[in-house]
């Protein structure tokens, strides 16, 4: 008798599932315990297969193809390199007006020229530990509204790269190691943004999972792997959401067809993306990413940024006067860019047409429905590590409480690099801490840094030499003459970016009085070269000149430079004249700039001393909570980390608090691993990742279970650094080489046999669960299998649960991975109650690709289902049902 035999009495839907209910995902598919509804519909919603259903009919797109064959081939060839670092050219004969990108994968930079304050959403791998489509799409649909408020028409988001290394510079940027997970999460966000009339460019195609020589190394995947596991999410958002843009990337990819730049593979933009996949949106370099002129015009890209410059212009219309390049390249480029301005409402700047309703758009991003969606994203991401029953804490019945950690007082809420956004405003561990405990002791303490580099100065603390605030900034020339009148500038500002074009370099006068009794360190970070004097004395100087190389490597985020100690004693204060001889970088296509920041830390006091009076504060609490992590000086776009360990003396901190106070809570402030060798001698332990602006509320409302931290990790914790499979991304000869194959993540931990702290899908809530149970399976015509699961919760709380559908094979396979997530449902159970669902598990996830056949194949099945609440606390698994018997359903 087949295990997974159907029964006539296994419900459908239940009562008791309440809230998001179960939604269940195999990458294709969500079902509801009320509805049943269909993604790849929804995210075709007002797109037909040739677009947006704004294009108007074959004959309409018929004569546009007409009017751009018309065009001069100059006029053609202009449009396909921006006019500006963000913006493209318009095209009056076709009434395209300039299409507006911005960086976006946690909120709406905008353009420099109008930067203004924007949402601040959690980082990408905490909206993937929520594993919620539903928190997904409203959050893509609040980042089609932040960018219709800030005239964006392209969003460069999200990055659907995957977690190959826990080092990688980006690996908060990225939603998993899973591609399944990955796809499903960023189609749901892009779905609901291009709903919104925002175009997604998703990024980056392909072989980007590693910051360390970026833009110039091999990513060597063979076609089999990059099918079935990196270009997995890529497909999913193209076939599903019906992306409108895709970024390729800086490295260059041999995929045993053929190496070259991703800005030119031809086989994977043309053949595989807009031949295969049928994508009829614009593919875009990432900045500065296209070198070539033929190449790359051959090969597939339609739009290279930045502008003004880069390969093409001139030298495009040389080639296709050359007959290089015949003319219908450049028209079916110009095509996608006019087809995508249709999409975007740039075509006579009309309105578009959508469903969606914002409020009050011009407070969008601080709106209390805002507020209120950031701050369940951040406490529903929260991935409760451990727990022996301490959480969650009664604010009725907590006296006092020690808040400590560098987290605590500087939580990091953004990772480094191009992700990021300046939030309307930041709520604040203490601040939210007070608020839900009003009648609670509170005492706050660092216990030291973890950061090599002070914080941004207090601007009340800095003036010209004439007394006003802020600092003053000359500009020179080639020849040295000055280019107009000194510069005002306010102490806040270190970017300088509006620099006329033929500016060299830079003087830079401020005065600095620091008022803090005791050691106070002040340093200044500078781009390039330059010479730094304190009070006349000669305190740094260098020669090199920096380029668009310090953005590329992110170098210029965190800039190096000079610093001193001085010792405040009495009342009054010491002053240090600060006078700065710097470089204006050219950063080519990113602008010119002068970097000067100032840094101070005001109580630059003994590390002991700190950390003794954090340890005296949790002595004397009932309850310690330590918030510990990482920085932006860890976690970066540009670099790769050298190891996971926490910067610091931060694990020193945690074992040292424990000591003192046995109620100990830990929270992990980080967007990727770090080793925590106390995990598991104290009482709990929450992963907070980078929440964004609604940092402190979320957290308070997870310490209290005023909403569950009910995140389950989206890729796996080791325990030693030595376990992990993938330790560095450094190229070799240029190459990186994915020796490991599709064992990317929990995968490859699996098939090294090797013990993480806590496996890939992990995460305890505040529930209490029965083992989940599949109680039937049954295929449809389509090749998915649609399978019935159910779970109880046996405890005392209303919860949420995360059942994780899995393949594996019965037969070890070394093309295969040992198994695999195939699918998941949430379902939100009242206490005592059970909750249903069914998982469709799509045909492709049952597929290989045949390098062979160049086709998508079932081999002789050996496979096996099993479920659980992570990839390694799962049932024995059970062989595949009989494909002979079939429902006349599909999984529609």
């Amino acid at each position: 008798m087949n295990a997974f035999a159907a029964s006539p009495d296994y419900p459908q839907a239940n009562a008791s599932v309440v809230g998001e209910s179960a939604n269940v995902h195999a990458g294709v598919r969500e079902v509801a315990a009320s509805e049943s509804t269909d993604p790849e519909a929804a995210a075709s919603e007002g797109t037909d297969s040739e677009g947006s259903s704004s294009e108007g009919s074959a004959s309409e797109a018929a004569a546009l193809r007409s009017r751009i064959e018309s065009l001069p081939l100059a006029e053609k060839v202009r449009l396909l390199t921006g006019e500006t670092a963000w913006t493209l050219f318009d095209v009056p004969a076709l009434g395209l007006s300039p299409i507006v990108l911005s960086d976006g994968p946690i909120g709406i930079r905008g353009i420099e020229q109008v930067s203004t304050e924007a949402a601040q959403l959690p980082s990408p791998s905490a909206i993937a530990a929520t594993w919620s489509t539903d928190l997904a799409s409203k959050l893509g649909t609040l980042i089609a509204g932040e960018a219709r408020r800030k005239g964006i028409d392209v969003v460069l988001a999200p990055v659907v790269n995957l977690q190959r290394t826990p080092v990688g510079g980006r690996h908060f940027e990225c939603y998993s190691e899973d591609p399944l997970l990955t796809g499903v999460i960023a189609t749901s966000y892009v779905a609901a943004a291009q709903a919104g009339g925002v175009g997604m460019s998703v990024k980056h195609f392909i072989g980007n999972e590693s910051e360390t020589d970026r833009t110039t190394y091999i990513a060597k995947v063979s076609e089999r792997v990059l099918r079935e596991t990196y270009l997995a999410p890529f497909e999913s958002v193209v076939r599903e959401a019906k992306v409108w843009s895709v970024m390729a990337a800086y490295n260059g990819v041999d995929d045993g067809t053929g190496s070259a730049p991703a800005t030119e593979h031809d086989h994977l933009l043309n053949d595989v993306l807009k031949g295969e996949w049928g994508f009829d949106g614009v593919v875009v370099s990432d900045w500065l990413a296209a070198n070539t002129t033929v190449e790359s015009a051959l090969g597939g890209l339609d739009l290279v940024m930045p502008g003004p410059g880069g390969p093409w212009q001139d030298k495009l219309i040389q080639a296709v006067t050359d007959g290089l390049v015949a003319e219908s390249v450049i028209d079916d480029k110009v095509e996608r860019i006019v087809r995508l301005g249709q999409r975007v409402g740039a075509i006579d700047r009309r309105p578009h047409l959508s469903s969606v309703e914002i409020d009050a758009p011009d407070a969008l991003h601080s709106a209390p429905a805002t507020r209120a969606l950031l701050r369940e994203t951040v406490a529903r991401s929260i991935v409760v590590l451990g727990n022996d029953g301490i959480l969650p804490l009664s604010p009725q019945t907590v006296g006092s409480i020690a808040l400590i950690g560098p987290a605590a007082v500087d939580p990091f809420v953004q990772g480094g690099g191009s992700a990021f956004v300046q939030a309307p405003y930041a709520s604040t561990p203490e601040s939210a801490v007070r608020d839900t405990f009003p009648s609670t002791r509170l005492r706050v303490e660092r216990g030291g840094t973890s950061r090599v580099h002070a914080p941004a100065i207090d601007p009340a603390l800095v003036s010209t030499p004439e007394g006003r605030p802020g600092y003053e900034l000359s500009l020179f020339d080639a020849h040295g003459h000055p280019l107009g009148e000194p510069r005002i500038i306010e102490a806040s500002e270190s970017w300088n970016r509006n620099v006329p074009i033929e500016a060299r370099s830079a003087h830079v006068r401020a005065v600095v009085r620091l008022t803090n009794p005791g050691p106070n360190r002040l340093e200044v970070g500078v781009s390039g070269a330059h010479e730094v004097r304190f009070t006349g004395a000669l305190v740094s100087s260098a020669t090199d000149i920096a380029t668009s190389n310090v953005i590329l490597n992110s170098s210029a985020n965190h800039p190096a430079g000079p610093a001193r100690r001085f010792e405040v004693t009495g009342a009054e204060p010491v002053v240090v004249e600060i006078d700065a001889r710097l470089q204006v970088v050219d950063a080519e296509g990113y602008g010119t700039f002068v970097r000067f920041e100032l840094r101070h830390e005001k109580n630059d006091v003994d590390r002991d001393d700190e950390l003794a009076a954090a340890v005296e504060a949790a002595r004397e609490a009932e309850v310690a909570i330590v918030l510990i992590g990482t920085t932006e000086e860890t976690e970066s776009e540009g670099w790769d980390r050298p190891s996971l360990d926490l910067p610091g003396r931060q694990n020193e901190l945690v074992r040292r608090v424990f000591e003192a106070n046995p109620r100990t809570i830990v929270v992990v402030n980080a967007g990727a691993p770090v080793i925590l060798p106390w995990l598991d001698d104290v009482p709990a332990v929450l992963w907070w990742w980078l929440p964004g602006q609604e940092a402190g509320n979320g957290l308070a409302d997870a310490l209290v279970g005023r909403t569950e931290p009910s995140g389950h990790l989206p890729w796996t914790l080791p325990a030693r650094f030595a376990d992990v499979p993938v330790q560095d991304a450094r190229p070799i000869n240029g190459v990186i080489d994915y020796v490991e194959g599709g064992d990317v993540g929990y995968r490859s931990w699996d098939r090294l046999e090797r013990t993480p702290a806590r496996p890939f899908g992990f995460g305890l809530g505040y529930g209490t669960w029965s083992t989940p149970v599949i109680a039937a399976a049954e295929w449809h015509s389509d090749g998915s299998l649609a399978v019935s699961v159910h779970i109880s919760n046996t405890g005392e709380r209303d919860s949420r649960a995360t059942v994780q559908l899995y393949l594996e094979c019965l037969v070890a396979d070394l093309e295969r991975p040992v198994r695999w997530l195939a699918g998941f449902a949430l379902l939100d159970v009242i206490a005592g109650q059970e909750g249903y669902s069914t998982i469709h598990v799509p045909k492709r996830q049952f597929e290989i690709w045949s390098e062979q056949r160049q086709e998508w194949v079932i081999p002789a099945e050996n496979l096996a289902l099993s479920i659980g609440l992570s990839s390694r606390e799962l049932s024995v698994a059970q062989p595949l049902p009989n494909r002979d018997v079939i429902s006349l359903q599909t999984s529609q």
